[in-house]
């Protein structure tokens, strides 16, 4: 798979388009694109399925990264949201295992997805405090403790 090919595809500006190395891609968009952007890639030919869906915070910004595979290339599809209201649009209804990744993400990132009607906690432990995201920067060990009353 070419870059030529991705962006004559998905119909996107080259500069959004950027090639780590041979069949190695990644993808920035405007969350508002996301939906229509992930449906053309699951319509290419060699799409096999969405590998995983990460996220990171970079800056004032948290940014979720789909990747999808091909049988001839990984795609990354990045996404930005502000840290102090992280929305973007959930994909469930085009891909639904991707329901699992996007409640991880809400656990140690506190994004909604929104359409997405369970965001339960999945992997953080019953009591844990509303607002408390363990995987964000500003959060360490001790002001975690803190939020859980000092208990281990």
């Amino acid at each position: 798979m070419r870059r030529s090919e991705i962006r004559k595809q998905l119909r996107i500006r080259a500069r959004n388009i950027i090639v780590q190395r041979d069949r190695r891609f990644f993808v920035n968009i405007e969350k508002e694109n996301l939906k229509r952007l992930m449906r053309r890639l699951m319509q290419m030919k060699n799409y096999t399925h969405l590998s995983m869906i990460t996220a990171l915070e970079v800056g004032s910004m948290i940014e979720v990264i789909y990747h999808v595979a091909f049988t001839d290339a990984l795609v990354s599809v990045k996404v930005q949201t502000p840290k102090d209201e992280p929305i973007i649009p959930s994909i469930i209804d085009l891909i639904p295992g991707a329901a699992l990744y996007e409640r991880e993400i809400h656990d140690f990132f506190g994004v909604e997805f929104e359409g997405n009607p369970d965001l339960s906690p999945l992997l953080l432990p019953d009591g844990w405090p509303e607002g408390v995201y363990p995987l964000r920067k500003w959060w360490s060990a001790d002001r975690i403790l803190s939020k859980l009353g000092g208990r281990r």
